[in-house]
């Protein structure tokens, strides 16, 4: 028996459908507004999460944060690493799980990300209402935590 798709997951298709649209642009878009420092948008993701915790954290957490793998996000935190963009503390509650800070380099080049982010997404906001966008960051929240709930953040190796 073939389930029907009901009105509301029609329009919750046409959402994820125009949402991958979006990351990939989104993506393309970040690349080129970091790539003359040396960044792509992962790279500036993971940057982000490393500034936005609230104390030091190990890769792992910094891996659930983003809603990535822990390999790729290893990968990622190694070249930084290589670079001198983030370094690596003694972690007090594991042994081998170091915690990942930003050098002095790092934040610098963190900080000219967003020198040149910031005028960018006050140009893309223009004709935007900020209800629309507080409602769509709502509906993607919601579906964030439903597809947590429904174990969607399970990440294969």
């Amino acid at each position: 028996m073939t389930t029907k798709r009901s009105t509301g997951g029609n329009a919750l298709t046409e959402l994820i459908l125009t949402m991958f649209r979006v990351n990939n642009r989104t993506l393309a878009w970040g690349d080129r507004l970091v790539g003359p420092l040396g960044l792509t948008s992962s790279r500036w993701q993971v940057l982000g999460a490393i500034v936005f915790a609230d104390r030091p954290q190990p890769v792992a957490w910094l891996a659930r944060d983003l809603g990535a793998s822990r390999q790729n996000v290893q990968r990622i935190i190694n070249n930084l690493h290589k670079e001198g963009i983030v370094t690596f503390e003694p972690n007090p509650h594991h042994r081998r799980a170091q915690l990942v800070v930003l050098t002095e380099k790092g934040q610098q080049t963190y900080d000219a990300a967003i020198q040149e982010y910031d005028p960018q997404a006050n140009k893309l906001a223009r004709g935007l209402s900020v209800k629309d966008i507080e409602t769509a960051h709502r509906v993607l929240m919601a579906l964030h935590k439903k597809l947590e709930e429904e174990g969607g953040d399970e990440r294969q190796a």
